[in-house]
């Protein structure tokens, strides 16, 4: 291993601050932290930095729609970060704003050296306006049917169905997501940074190539660069020029010497790294221009697979045709889902909520133990499922590791006053040497940032330690008067692991390692400390046992939406996305079981587009017991006039047999986004009445239009 100290500049992505953290940030952000704790264990400086990214154009809307300025509601969102950070342990030594002074002096200077390389030029761009609003609309609040598979309400830059990219303009029907208007168009003069530049694309290739990504990433970049054919028969032209301006008005930093042109976020975005260790070295009286020119700083990016783009094309161009110093690494991470693969929502019952976590009272280090179990060094999704993390913490944590102390301490304090045998049997001083001897293989992993593979080593030692104990049976040395000496060096060699463990776990579990120092008399903030422990401190209670309840509490949003399909009169499969609504109150003597839902005016119930639909097919779901997949015709025709058809996932299994159905008509709520699902897409739901009280009145019925009804006539 290196003794030289290495000067380290570390980051997190810049959250968006239109709301609060959620558990991907606090994932990434653990991640971060368990590197950085581990690279001040070896004693490297390091400046470990984070910022709120607070500026475009939702930013500007949702602080006109809560009433406030933008730099109000900005600040309001950044008053809620601590409580997060700080709850989870991450230990940034500086957190700032893109919104400072500090990001507009840095943006402007490097839009600046920019353009003095000629990489900046202008042009007159064709855009939708909407005229309602008087604004440009960015591509995410323009709306559309997608012109590739026709799904309704997509997005301007991409379709969330079939993933198609496209152009605003490519839309069908586009309109504007502020106000409804039809959106025209108009031009304006755009600033592009010319990353299709020879010089740009021979840089990028050299960059993203010669290591400073995980090859998985690597590869994905390299297909960017070439010409290509599409699945869907389009042409991928290679790097194109990147438009970093946008009109007022706009929430950001404007460009010199052009009244009324902001910088795009996402040029901007990346500089708050840059400006908040600015900031940090600012308060500490350090030279932010001497620090960044300091060729022994390594510059290290955490981000996560959805913004690879920017960090690893637009962002090192920035800087290394500006002047500047560029990452040395950029390590991407995947997503992190929840028990049955999904993406988490709050609005689909899926969610963790971190903040709620930590009111439950439950461990913050539970989760950083339960993500570095399962991340490793590469671009990978990760699942939470909440009887793993239960299974996982209560045995390993509680039954592997913290019992190694509790199965001495008390021998030690009681018989021995505390004091630690110094000369250990064979037996004890090789499993102790065993435990040091993995020190450096845990080192690589732990540089690497293969937490995974790491945590299952320590674990390994500690099944070791537990072997060694069960062998030597200290509770029934401490029966006989003649075995006082083998409980003292059998209890001597268990507390010494047990420092060695915790020396270990010390990036990933902070907390409890500060609390293991002082009982084994160590400093745990150090990685090479191999002096033996010579004295121990009463034993307290370091960890509790994940409990079921805690875990249903943490997740009772799910539970209810597991509930929500057995309401009377409501959709039989979740799968759209719907908003949240009121359950009605159960009620024995209420019909169907349970009360009438809050009176709504007839303006709400016209939002929702019922239609008859023909079940054209019907199968069963493999690895599903509750789900039916429908093949519905609603009289629906694409652009050449061809009849299409609907995909819908039902929860009716147990009710239907699939050849019931076929053939059938029922009713489908045909304006519900799509949505992705473990086993397809599913683009709508079906109808169906059940009582309230499922034991007493089992059953779910679908909804069966008279004779005479036609798919694709409204319900009115």
């Amino acid at each position: 291993m290196t003794t030289r100290q290495r000067q380290l500049f570390v980051t997190t992505a810049l959250p968006y601050a239109n709301g609060h953290f959620h558990i991907g940030h606090i994932m990434e952000y653990i991640q971060a932290d368990i590197w950085v704790r581990y690279q001040r264990m070896q004693g490297h400086a390091v400046n470990f930095v984070g910022a709120d990214d607070t500026h475009g154009a939702p930013i500007m809307i949702a602080a006109e729609k809560a009433g406030k300025t933008p730099e109000q509601f900005v600040a309001d969102i950044a008053a809620g970060r601590p409580q997060y950070l700080n709850g989870f342990h991450i230990s940034h030594d500086n957190w700032h704003s893109t919104h400072s002074s500090e990001n507009t002096e840095l943006a402007k200077q490097i839009y600046r050296d920019l353009q003095a390389t000629g990489l900046i030029e202008t042009r007159t761009i064709e855009q939708f306006f909407d005229p309602e609003k008087a604004m440009f609309l960015p591509d995410r609040y323009i709306k559309g049917e997608c012109p590739k598979c026709h799904a309704q309400d997509q997005y301007g830059d991409n379709c969330e169905v079939c993933g198609s990219v496209y152009a605003p303009t490519d839309l069908i029907n586009p309109f504007s997501a502020l106000s409804g208007a039809k959106p025209v168009l108009k031009n304006s003069e755009h600033f592009f940074f010319k990353l299709s530049d020879p010089r740009c694309v021979e840089f990028l290739q050299n960059w993203t190539q010669d290591g400073k990504l995980q090859p998985e990433v690597a590869n994905k970049v390299k297909e960017w660069f070439t010409v290509r054919t599409n699945p869907d028969g389009s042409q991928s032209e290679g790097l194109g020029d990147w438009d970093i301006s946008r009109d007022a008005p706009y929430f950001g930093i404007e460009i010199p010497d052009a009244p009324g042109k902001y910088f795009y976020v996402w040029l901007d975005a990346p500089v708050g790294y840059l400006a908040s260790l600015k900031n940090l070295l600012d308060k500490r009286g350090q030279s932010y221009a001497d620090y960044m020119a300091n060729p022994e700083v390594e510059q290290y990016h955490f981000i996560g697979k959805d913004i690879v783009t920017f960090h690893t094309l637009f962002w090192p161009a920035m800087l290394h045709f500006s002047g500047r110093k560029t990452p040395n690494s950029v390590f991407v991470h995947g997503f992190l889902t929840v028990n049955n693969g999904e993406k988490m929502s709050k609005s689909r019952g899926t969610g963790l909520d971190p903040l709620k976590y930590l009111k439950l009272g439950m461990n913050p280090e539970w989760l950083r133990y339960y993500l570095a179990a399962k991340l490793s060094s590469r671009n990978e999704d990760i699942d939470f499922n909440a009887d793993d993390f239960m299974a996982r913490v209560n045995s390993d944590l509680i039954g592997k590791y913290v019992n190694v102390a509790s199965r001495a301490a008390g021998f030690l304090t009681k018989r021995f006053d505390g004091q630690v045998a110094q000369q250990l049997s064979a037996d004890g001083q090789a499993l102790v040497d065993k435990l040091h001897a993995a020190r450096d293989t845990l080192a690589a992993l732990y540089e690497e940032r293969d937490y995974g593979k790491a945590m299952k080593e320590i674990m390994l030692l500690t099944d070791a330690v537990n072997s060694y104990t069960d062998v030597v049976k200290p509770w029934d040395l401490a029966k006989h008067a003649d075995k006082v000496a083998e409980l003292h060096d059998a209890c001597s060699v268990l507390v010494n692991c047990f420092a060695i463990l915790t020396r270990y776990l010390a990036p990933v579990l902070p907390q409890l390692a500060a609390q293991v120092g002082p009982f084994v008399g160590q400093d745990m903030t150090r990685w090479d400390a191999a002096a033996p422990v010579q004295r121990i401190q009463p034993y307290q209670h370091l960890m509790q046992r994940v409990t079921p309840e805690q875990l249903d509490a943490l997740f009772e949003v799910a539970a209810a939406a597991e509930k929500e399909p057995k309401q009377a009169a409501k959709p039989a499969s979740t799968a759209g996305g719907a908003s949240k609504t009121v359950a009605p109150t159960a009620d024995p003597n209420a019909p169907g079981g349970e009360a009438l839902a809050p009176t709504i005016g007839i303006e709400d119930f016209a939002k929702i587009d019922l239609r008859i639909a023909k079940i054209l097919a019907c199968e069963a779901v493999e690895g599903s017991t509750k789900l039916l997949r429908l093949t519905l015709d609603m009289g629906e025709k694409n652009a050449e006039g061809q009849a299409t058809t609907r995909n819908v996932f039902s929860g009716i299994a147990s009710m239907y047999q699939p050849e019931q159905l076929v053939g059938k008509l029922t009713v489908l709520v045909a304006n519900l986004a799509p949505r992705k699902m473990k086993f397809g897409i599913s683009e709508g739901m079906v109808l169906a009445a059940s009582h309230a009280d499922e034991k007493t009145h089992p059953g779910i019925y679908v909804l069966e239009p008279f004779p005479g009804a036609q798919p694709g006539m409204r319900i009115h």
